[in-house]
């Protein structure tokens, strides 16, 4: 996997502004934003020709424009259904070939459900799992990192603690920290700036260092409720404190990439580099 030094701003999928829904002119409007990332979203599938990936690819690195992919929300590494289990492995693994293929440096995903089984269960599951991914990718020389989010809604596997214990067993992966969720699956916790901080200074503790230099994050605003998360919002229209994560990002030197996934994509995403960059 290649290096990314900085902190890169940008949007989940194609900004509202790009003049066609393409990956291409996504990646151009980024650029003209004044933005510098961009994630693929395979959310419904992964289906990318071999000629498309390669101008997605020649396009991002003219313009600096760093790639990450998510993966599709079909996938439960914990279903009951071995058939399901199969095809939630290769969603994962086709999302990181595409994502190669494109010259992109992360994926994410939702790994799983916990259904009626003990968190420690689907836990073993899920590692199993993510340990046939990881190898299956080194085998056929793909590099890029693989990532599983913290969850948003509590009948979801992947809280902080579940995700950062996945990256300490698991050669290749590190977690994809989504702070909307971490806010909703708290039933409005993790908003302070003491609190969000709390976080950086675990993946600091539990994973080294070098984890705030290779960070793959995603926010928005969010409505949540008792069961955690119901629908992202823009941040204006939420109780999210994204001036408080601002501040954190800062103070801890974080590198790596934060993706706005709220409604207004590229509003918040430069809403939140303009936090940051103002506390220079």
């Amino acid at each position: 996997m290649f290096e990314v030094r900085g902190l890169h701003f940008g949007t989940a999928g194609v900004p509202l502004a790009s003049p066609k829904p393409s990956s291409v002119e996504g990646i151009k409007t980024v650029r003209q934003l004044g933005l510098d990332a961009m994630e693929l979203e395979f959310v419904r599938g992964v289906r990318m020709s071999d000629r498309l990936a390669e101008e997605v690819r020649r396009v991002s690195s003219e313009l600096n424009v760093l790639l990450t992919a998510h993966a599709p929300y079909y996938i439960n590494l914990n279903s009951p259904d071995e058939s399901k289990v199969e095809a939630s492995v290769r969603r994962i693994m086709d999302t990181a070939r595409a994502a190669h293929k494109c010259g992109g440096w992360s994926i994410v995903f939702h790994p799983a459900y916990y259904g009626d089984d003990d968190p420690s269960t689907v836990h073993e599951r899920v590692k199993r799992a993510l340990r046939r991914v990881v190898e299956g990718l080194r085998d056929e020389g793909v590099e890029v990192w693989v990532r599983p989010e913290t969850a948003g809604g509590l009948a979801e596997y992947g809280n902080l603690h579940e995700v950062v214990a996945l990256s300490q067993e698991v050669e290749g992966v590190l977690p994809c920290i989504d702070f909307a969720h971490i806010h909703a699956r708290t039933n409005g916790a993790y908003n302070t700036y003491d609190e969000i901080a709390s976080i950086f200074t675990l993946l600091e503790k539990e994973l080294g260092e070098e984890c705030l230099k290779n960070m793959h994050m995603h926010f928005s605003g969010i409505e949540y409720s008792e069961r955690g998360e119901v629908k992202h919002v823009n941040l204006e229209e939420s109780d999210y404190n994204y001036e408080a994560l601002a501040r954190a990002l800062r103070d801890f030197n974080v590198e790596g990439v934060i993706i706005s996934e709220s409604p207004n994509i590229e509003g918040d995403a430069l809403l939140l580099k303009r936090a940051y960059e103002s506390l220079k």
